[in-house]
């Protein structure tokens, strides 16, 4: 992106500081539907906020006469979405070709800012980023409201083969957290583009996530292959990402274990093959790599389907969100219900409740229900019979804060008077 457009888009950031200033008076949101997020329905339902927090869900007629501060009409009210894997700071340098050296501490993070922002106006108030040193200020600056975004974790760095022996990666593990790092990211197999093998061995595995487990941290791996996914499990690791080659076997073994899934069949393979001259020639960015990516789609619609078809196999949401992909987090959930057969409910509910239980955060964010962060999102439409409503962002508050009203594109929705 040319300095100028970014300089642009951040100045037009800039012009929303009011919403970024302290909500102290009750705020009354009312809507058609309001999905709590666990799988509850809400029909002619009343939000109240007061601050950052929800204090209570009405139904029916206001009481008293009381209007809705915003009356949002027909849309649906989902919580706000959560991104469990976006790598918020991948962008396109000012010659639209991905950045895969960084620019300057300033560049970078406005690079960052920028996909935070337009992630956070996509309906997305959680994400948590598989990571990079910048992520750390980027999380503190959001929480201070020096930028408007969603709630940031991160790993920080990442652990991988060539990690050093046990001790080192037991000791790396300690230093991430003393560094602040939410969660550790571990490379327990190759890129797809690489094939996808198990690069980690099964000692390295339960040297990490049992280090991970004795400092009270999570973890969260790459695994592609049937190899890789059961080692990463069998170490007692919590998460497994991607899985593009998972087996029957292995999604039963996750289920059986209570590991968190996280495939990503609608967003990463889709936006890397649309922007291929953007990456094309950048390390294993060549032909072989997209080759593999193509062939990806095809595998990935498998995984999905047996990854559904899984009895209780918790998948949550996230996207692997890269360079060209920030805002559009919502076709991961669109495309797990067309490919995968996901009924609509879950995949909202993966995205929500099942997200924020993921990160350790399900009494404070995921659900709508009093005592719980207002993180309060508005659809266009009805998600539950038309999936792609979940693109349609028209409402967005995080935090009590209104960052998107889009009457003129919301039916029915408009800030009372």
């Amino acid at each position: 992106m040319p300095a100028m457009k970014l300089n642009a888009a951040l100045f037009a950031v800039m012009l929303t500081a009011p919403a970024l200033l302290a909500q102290t008076q009750t705020v009354r949101i009312h809507a058609a539907t309001v999905l709590d997020g666990t799988g509850k329905t809400l029909r002619n339902a009343t939000i109240v906020v007061q601050g950052s927090k929800i204090t209570s869900i009405e139904t029916g007629t206001p009481a008293n006469g009381l209007n809705a501060t915003y009356e949002l009409g027909q849309l649906t009210i989902v919580p706000g979405m959560i991104d469990i894997h976006a790598h918020v700071g991948w962008h396109f340098d000012k010659d639209g070709r991905y950045a895969a050296r960084p620019g300057s501490p300033a560049q970078e993070i406005l690079y960052s800012a920028e996909n935070a922002y337009v992630t956070l106006l996509a309906g997305f108030t959680t994400i948590q980023s598989p990571g990079q040193a910048n992520d750390v200020e980027l999380r503190e600056g959001i929480a201070r409201g020096v930028f408007p975004g969603p709630r940031i974790l991160t790993s920080i760095r990442q652990i991988n083969e060539r990690s050093g022996t046990l001790d080192e990666i037991r000791q790396k593990v300690r230093q991430l957290k003393t560094d602040g790092a939410d969660v550790v990211k571990i490379f327990a197999s190759a890129s797809i583009r690489d094939g996808g093998t198990q690069t980690m061995t099964d000692e390295q595995l339960v040297a990490v996530c049992g280090e991970a487990k004795a400092q009270g941290m999570r973890t969260m791996v790459h695994a592609h292959s049937p190899e890789s996914i059961k080692a990463s499990v069998n170490a007692g690791c919590q998460q497994i990402e991607h899985g593009v080659f998972a087996t029957d076997e292995v999604l039963k073994l996750m289920a059986d274990k209570g590991v968190y899934f996280d495939p990503n069949v609608g967003v990463v393979l889709q936006n890397y093959l649309k922007n291929r001259d953007k990456y094309n020639g950048i390390g294993n960015y060549n032909d072989e790599g997209f080759a593999y990516m193509e062939k990806g789609l095809g595998l990935n619609k498998t995984m999905i389907q047996k990854a559904v078809a899984t009895p209780k196999l918790m998948m949550v949401l996230g996207t692997d969100a890269v360079a060209g992909a920030h805002g559009h987090n919502a076709d991961e959930i669109v495309e797990r219900v067309r490919q995968g057969g996901q009924k609509p409910m879950d995949a909202i509910i993966s995205a929500t409740s099942m997200a924020a239980q993921s990160l350790n955060l399900e009494k404070t964010i995921g659900t709508l229900a009093a005592g719980y962060e207002a993180d309060i999102v508005g659809l266009d439409g009805d998600p539950l019979t038309d999936i792609t409503a979940v693109t349609r962002v028209a409402f967005v508050m995080r935090g009590g804060k209104v960052y998107k009203l889009s009457a003129g594109t919301a039916r029915g929705a408009r800030p009372s008077r």
